[in-house]
């Protein structure tokens, strides 16, 4: 797996957050669930509906996130399109 600068902006590594609140405001559901690793912003995967957490970076530039499924330890950077292993448990 490949790794970038962006990474290097990671300050929010973990979070007790198990839910998309847009996904919630708008009584929709979701499949797995992101962190942004910027500012720990919580949204939904690319398989979900509504992809919210790769609408909050295109609105915010936050390049690098995390899943926080239970198990996965690997995060992707959306500017480089690199991915990273190894990451703390959430």
């Amino acid at each position: 797996m490949a790794t970038c600068e962006h990474f290097e902006q990671a300050t929010a590594l973990t979070t007790d957050v198990r839910e998309c609140a847009e996904c919630v405001a708008i009584d929709s559901g979701w499949v797995h669930l992101r962190l942004c690793l910027v500012c720990g912003n919580v949204g939904c995967c690319d398989s979900s509906p509504n992809t919210h957490a790769s609408k909050h970076f295109h609105s915010s530039d936050h390049a690098v996130m995390r899943s926080i499924e239970p198990g996965d330890d690997w995060g992707y950077c959306f500017i480089d399109d690199a991915w990273v292993d190894g990451l703390p448990a959430t």
